[in-house]
């Protein structure tokens, strides 16, 4: 009872969190209208995730879709069109335990760019790109809800935690909901110094910086992740 009592609460705590990170990204513009969506992994199996057409600042805990293992609806209002994309990261990538996706504006812009390598999205701009981001893949544009999609970031091999969806948006997991959010805001300001910077022969970190932070801070990066 003890036991089942927890879960309730932990899952309670996750509701309201999902909420209240969704609300501060609509706020700061970090997504429009109805777009972007969030999931979180339960501990007991399962997963909750935002429903479709939702406002990220308009949501209600009671109403956030509840998903089983296999990614089907159990309780809770229809669940974004985005699944198949949750369900590869959360598949490939075991450390993952929430996923946040939006339509960031400069994020999205950086995806357009056609000089962007699918492997590295951005150069090693600041140590805290690296540290809360590592590398950001760049994967091929989809229809949104294209299950294709999820083939796609399969076939990444859960080798990133950081993916740019071309001219769609930023898809993020983290070990927490927190860490996914601010890694999804990192990569936003990032981008938007590459835009800053297009085009001036801007000071990267060097490898020997970068070799550093790997070092110091565990950062996690790629074969090939930064060949700027």
């Amino acid at each position: 009872m003890t036991a089942m009592r927890t879960e309730t609460s932990d899952e309670t705590r996750l509701r309201e969190q999902i909420c209240r990170f969704g609300r501060s990204l609509f706020e700061r513009g970090l997504t429009p209208g109805s777009s972007g969506n969030i999931s979180v992994r339960l501990d007991g199996g399962g997963w909750l995730v935002t429903p479709t057409n939702a406002s990220l600042g308009f949501l209600d805990p009671a109403k956030l879709s509840r998903l089983d293992q296999q990614g089907r609806l159990v309780s809770g209002d229809a669940p974004t069109k985005e699944v198949p994309l949750h369900n590869a990261l959360y598949d490939t990538r075991g450390s993952a335990r929430a996923i946040v996706h939006l339509h960031s504006t400069h994020s999205v812009a950086l995806s357009m760019l056609p000089e962007i390598d699918p492997r590295a999205a951005l150069p090693p701009m600041t140590a805290y790109y690296l540290m809360k981001c590592g590398a950001t893949a760049l994967v091929p544009y989809y229809r949104p809800g294209d299950p294709a999609v999820a083939d796609a970031i399969k076939g990444l091999a859960g080798r990133y935690s950081s993916v740019l969806l071309a001219n769609h948006g930023p898809v993020v997991a983290g070990d927490t909901l927190e860490a996914a959010v601010f890694a999804t805001e990192e990569l936003e300001e990032t981008a938007k110094l590459y835009l800053l910077l297009r085009g001036m022969n801007p000071r990267y970190l060097s490898p020997e910086q970068v070799t550093d932070l790997v070092k110091v801070f565990g950062v996690t990066l790629p074969e090939h992740g930064h060949g700027h």
